[in-house]
């Protein structure tokens, strides 16, 4: 097991702390005080971590956690109110937090493995929406998720993204309109997130999660979770002319060849992830 610490900008403390155990990664927001929300420099740290892991060929699966009470509470009002002061009143600045934050989760999305978030409490506006991009999650009975902004005169645009293409549409507009969070059962029953345990329980459950993606050969992960997020934007007839070619160039790759084998031979494969 190997922990290393992402630092951002000039701050002495790391936003994002790092942590790796046979082939699991863990990124945990390191802002407890702040309830990790995400201002640049965090964002910043983030995607450099992403970009580590994407040519880190020892990882196989990644966990993405809060530290604290708080997953994340989405972006830093403070600091995008300070920006108010700027001579064009903040839009060169709040151009760069929106840019950051976007390629932040087409990362994720982008990233060779997969992603499961650890959701220990909240988890509002960007916070909802680093959950709703993470591959899989898993939520403590104690989580609760919102994009709330429009309770502060800010209506949930970039969150409403992910959002939207998670749980059904009648209960995004709920969310982003009333402004009112929902609770872990209720986020499940949705398909915001694959389980929901007790508090004890949720740092074993997730990594049993992603101990079991590490299981698989990595190149036919990388290969189906892009086909994944690639097909489910088109329509029907061209999502099955894309994934016919998708499923050939599969069959191709070595591992397909050692994994039917050894199911045929009811063996345990060994793959070499190309």
């Amino acid at each position: 097991m190997s922990t290393t610490a992402t630092p951002a900008n000039d701050a002495e403390t790391p936003l994002v702390l790092r942590q790796d155990d046979d082939g699991v990664t863990i990124l945990t927001l390191n802002r407890p005080r702040a309830l990790n929300a995400l201002s640049l420099p965090m964002l910043q740290a983030l995607r450099a971590a992403l970009d580590e892991i994407a040519e880190d060929h020892s990882v196989r699966a990644v966990i993405l956690r809060g530290e604290g009470r708080a997953f994340c509470a989405g972006h830093d009002l403070k600091e995008i109110t300070a920006h108010r002061d700027d001579p064009d009143g903040g839009r060169g600045f709040f151009e760069a937090l929106f840019e950051s934050c976007t390629d932040v989760m087409l990362a994720i999305r982008n990233l060779p493995v997969i992603v499961v978030a650890e959701v220990q409490g909240i988890a509002t506006a960007a916070g909802c929406q680093l959950v709703s991009t993470c591959d899989m999650a898993v939520a403590s009975s104690e989580a609760r998720f919102g994009v709330n902004g429009v309770n502060a005169g800010l209506f949930c645009s970039t969150p409403m993204v992910a959002l939207s293409r998670n749980v059904p549409r009648k209960l995004a507009m709920e969310m982003l309109t009333l402004g009112e969070m929902i609770d872990a059962q209720r986020a499940l029953h949705h398909g915001l997130v694959n389980a929901v345990v007790q508090p004890e329980d949720l740092e074993f459950r997730t990594s049993e999660m992603a101990r079991r993606a590490t299981q698989k050969s990595r190149a036919v992960v990388a290969l189906g979770k892009e086909a994944f997020y690639r097909q489910a934007e088109l329509g029907v007839e061209d999502a099955y002319g894309m994934m016919s070619r998708v499923i050939v160039d599969n069959l191709m790759m070595r591992d397909a060849e050692i994994g039917i084998s050894c199911f045929i031979d009811k063996k345990t494969p060994e793959w070499e992830d190309r």
